[in-house]
């Protein structure tokens, strides 16, 4: 996978097939468009690209309603190579950008920069100013110029038709479970661990508190994670919220990585959520807390056994 911001001037990233979209979260809706694109591309012997924007157009034309992000550009990079994307373009979204019309952008970015051989797009497709394009015109377009042309049928899991915005909500709802189905791999948030009341130390159960994540939080809640410390990978109990029982009014992020013992402060954290283990709750006492802190560890064990 080659990430490319702006144009590529290398051959081996322009002649192939081209999805371009947002991306976000890169679920199952857009594995199935991936699935499309790199079949034809690795029967053409062409490279399979994706092209997206930075920042989401939405931040430029109506900046009170972008969305916050579910992934970053970097982790929506490794996600595209691991569903067979050759190259990821990231777009610099300007004014200039989003003026161009329909027409415009397909003759100067899918023709001019791209040399496309053909495009793979979901039904939902738009582009060019104002969203004056849609999959009608990129149809006629591609027929015109002699590019293939594919539409990918949206997917459905549990009934429910995959998108990034109703991912977004079950996250921020708390559904991790269900959004993970929808995702078709766990979710993941990152940040940087810095120091807290270190109390979770005196506890027995130590956590690293983390510090600005850029995107979308869980719902307050404990849940069954994994985090990513260099090369290994740790069952990890999260907990989002604030601490009642010491009358902590405060959201915070802490992780509680199983089987680890070191420092953390300052470093980078990476954990991918798998499923909810229960509320936010008020204890009693220390004892009473503690003891059910010593079920969400065996909770999570579980969760990230079934896992594998």
């Amino acid at each position: 996978m080659r990430l490319i911001r702006g144009f590529p001037t290398a051959d081996d990233c322009r002649g192939g097939y081209v999805s371009i979209g947002n991306f976000d979260g890169v679920h199952r809706g857009h594995q199935s468009m991936l699935n499309a694109l790199t079949s034809r591309a690795r029967s053409d012997g062409v490279p399979a690209i994706a092209l997206t924007f930075d920042p989401h157009p939405i931040a430029l034309l109506r900046p009170e309603a972008t969305p916050p992000p579910l992934t970053s550009i970097e982790h929506r990079a490794e996600l595209l190579g691991r569903y067979g994307v050759d190259v990821l373009i990231v777009l610099p979204t300007d004014r200039q950008l989003l003026a161009l019309t329909a027409e415009e952008f397909f003759d100067s970015v899918v023709r001019g920069e791209l040399h496309a051989k053909g495009l793979v797009e979901g039904p939902n497709f738009f582009f060019g100013r104002n969203r004056s394009g849609n999959i009608t015109v990129l149809r006629s377009l591609c027929a015109v110029h002699g590019l293939s042309f594919d539409v990918v049928p949206p997917v459905t899991v549990d009934e429910q038709l995959v998108s990034s915005s109703v991912i977004r909500s079950l996250i921020e709802s708390g559904d991790i479970g269900h959004a993970v189905r929808l995702l078709g791999h766990p979710y993941r948030i990152r940040g940087t661990v810095g120091r807290g009341a270190e109390r979770g130390r005196t506890l027995g159960f130590p956590t690293a508190n983390l510090f600005d994540v850029p995107t979308v939080a869980p719902a307050n809640g404990v849940y069954a994670a994994i985090a990513h410390l260099a090369s290994h990978r740790h069952a990890a109990a999260v907990h989002i919220g604030p601490n009642p029982t010491f009358g902590e009014a405060a959201r915070k992020i802490e992780v509680h990585v199983l089987d680890f013992t070191g420092d953390l402060y300052g470093q980078a954290l990476e954990i991918d959520f798998l499923d909810r283990v229960r509320d936010v709750q008020r204890f009693a006492s220390v004892d009473e807390l503690r003891e059910q802190l010593s079920r969400d560890i065996a909770a999570v064990r579980t969760a990230v056994r079934v896992v594998g």
